[in-house]
């Protein structure tokens, strides 16, 4: 193929791609759990719009296709909240969720000031919580989605070299 995946902020013009590819990406998570009615799945492509918006968005692309695609805010109490970090099955295994994730932890210390991360997954979701574990996260608590999925909420600190200077 030749063509090397980017990591760049989304743009408006990215949403239509970013909601089909979760809508793919997420039907592994939807089978493991028999419930189809998981938010990125159910999730409506004006409430994705105003997370273009109002969040840190990036997407991975392979030329003009979207192949991953991750969020950022900040929760209430200042960390960093990473969320629907997604990658196209046909990608998934080689390391472009790693890329990401590590992407909107930077893009979060740096425009954000976050000096901790927090995210979820399932319990279920072995693969996940295996690279979240191997990127530093550890599981902090629990807690029952509105869908009914038990989720595992992990955390860790920024790493000082994410320390931006003034």
């Amino acid at each position: 193929m030749g063509m090397s995946v980017t990591i760049s902020s989304a743009v408006a013009e990215d949403a239509e791609q970013i909601f089909k590819l979760q809508y793919l990406a997420f039907q592994s998570e939807a089978a493991l759990y028999g419930n189809y009615r998981i938010q990125p799945l159910t999730q409506s492509l004006d409430s994705l719009r105003e997370e273009l918006a109002q969040h840190i968005v990036l997407v991975a692309r392979l030329g003009d296709e979207v192949v991953g695609a991750v969020r950022g805010s900040v929760d209430e109490d200042g960390a960093g909240a990473i969320a629907k970090l997604c990658v196209h099955p046909r990608l998934q295994g080689h390391g472009l969720g790693a890329r990401l994730l590590r992407a909107v932890e930077e893009a979060l210390a740096e425009r954000a000031r976050a000096a901790r991360f927090r995210l979820h997954t399932g319990r279920k979701s072995e693969s996940n919580l295996r690279m979240y574990r191997k990127a530093g996260y550890v599981a902090v608590g629990g807690r029952t989605a509105s869908d009914g999925v038990e989720l595992v909420i992990l955390e860790k600190d920024a790493p000082t070299d994410y320390a931006v200077s003034a």
